[in-house]
């Protein structure tokens, strides 16, 4: 049954990290099964957090997909003010792109300010919508610390509970988001698990030549930070363990963009760790060559950091084929994944010297080091298979059109005029 679907979120194609890539592969698959996707979305700035000089607003078409941006506020740096500003021109700018004559059958927003924009939709055209939340604002806003986030987080988790209760379905890519919902309200049978899949393009490089061209030596023993680099991520954490291990021959690499990045380049110097190279996110391809060249790849989040978030990299780690040292909370969902895949070790967050211990342990067992990283492969391959997450997500799209369908009142029109 084709549906007329509307999807809502901050972020979109062409940004390649985050949330971005997953929403756009959920609106283009839809798309390709027949049904008619409209997204609302910002104008690109993640994880740079800068955006190109633009028009207030803009119109296109992406593999089937009719994509509308409109402006937002960018804030140069992070606080809770600031984003709360942000955060307001996301759905202010949002609202605009609502046509009256563009009624769909379905509305998805995806994390918070997608899901009040959802929820407005819904109001405004009286369909289902649905929220699919891959961080929680709420606890995001009192674990990252962004400075005056614990000033607002009680006022952000009534708000996302509010939105879940209303939704008529809800999807969450870890099952710790569900004990929070339940928590705030939501119905367990309208909480369904949506995973994020394992996105891997074809390397552009073998890994000799990735290695070359990124300066490895081979034997070098390399450990490699890619992606973001927030005040969630913690990343002080692993310039401290690259001090502690100057003397011992390993590597660490950062890689990546993100609010914080200027301060920890800064603090690299102070630090006395200039050999912390800092580089830029990769093209696709180039990304996916730069992964299984490193020989391990570190993870690392603030201790504070538990339910809220599961990194969508951890997808593109597994798949690398690499074993993962992730430095962080034991009750975190980032730290129950990668024991899910077996992909791993998980060390206290925090303590730089036990990061440094796990990253020379790896190096000193390369039988457990091949192991680790051929099961989280194995785990890429089958649980996290782009297909199979995919068609969960139609699902989900047909369960919030049944919904509707089945409590219209007898003799209303049907979805599909």
């Amino acid at each position: 049954m084709s549906q007329r679907i509307l999807i809502t979120s901050p972020y979109y194609w062409p940004e390649i990290v985050g949330s971005a890539p997953y929403v756009t592969g959920v609106a283009e698959h839809l798309s390709q099964r027949g049904h008619a996707v409209t997204v609302v979305t910002a104008f690109p700035h993640y994880p740079a957090w800068q955006r190109d000089r633009s028009p207030l607003r803009a119109s296109g078409e992406r593999g089937g997909v009719r994509i509308r941006r409109r402006w937002l506020y960018v804030p140069s740096k992070q606080s809770a003010l600031r984003r709360a500003c942000y955060e307001a021109s996301l759905l202010g700018g949002g609202l605009t792109a609502l046509g009256k004559r563009d009624r769909p059958d379905v509305v998805i927003g995806f994390n918070f300010t997608g899901g009040l924009l959802a929820a407005a939709a819904s109001a405004l055209y009286h369909r289902p919508y649905g929220l699919v939340f891959h961080d929680l604002m709420g606890r995001a806003a009192s674990q990252s610390g962004v400075e005056g986030g614990a000033g607002v987080a009680r006022a952000v988790e009534r708000m996302e509970v509010a939105i879940s209760r209303r939704a008529t379905r809800v999807g969450i890519i870890a099952e710790g988001f569900r004990t929070y919902l339940e928590r705030g309200g939501v119905d367990h049978g309208r909480i369904q698990r949506l995973r994020t899949w394992s996105r891997f393009s074809d390397p552009s490089e073998d890994v000799s030549t990735a290695r070359a061209r990124l300066g490895w030596r081979p034997g070098d023993f390399v450990a490699l930070h890619a992606g973001n680099m927030g005040h969630k991520q913690g990343l002080d954490n692993v310039l401290e363990a690259a001090r502690l291990a100057t003397s011992t021959g390993l590597r660490v690499v950062l890689a990546g963009d993100g609010n914080d990045r200027a301060r920890l380049e800064a603090s690299a110097r102070a630090r006395s760790v200039p050999t912390v190279p800092f580089l830029p996110l990769p093209a696709p391809g180039e990304y996916e060559s730069m992964l299984p060249a490193a020989d391990a790849l570190i993870l690392n989040q603030r201790g504070a950091v538990n339910e809220m978030a599961l990194p969508s990299k951890l997808t593109a780690y597994f798949a690398a084929e690499r074993p993962v040292v992730a430095a962080v909370s034991e009750h975190s969902e980032t730290a129950h994944e990668i024991e899910a895949a077996g992909a791993g070790i998980v060390v206290t967050p925090d303590d730089p010297a036990s990061l440094k211990e796990a990253l020379l342990r790896i190096r000193d067992r390369p039988l457990d080091a091949a192991r680790l990283g051929s099961q989280g492969r194995e785990y890429a391959n089958t649980v996290l298979a782009e297909k199979r997450v995919l068609a969960e997500y139609e699902v989900f799209a047909n369960r919030l059109a049944s919904a509707f369908y089945t409590k219209r009142p007898r003799g209303a029109a049907s979805l599909h005029r």
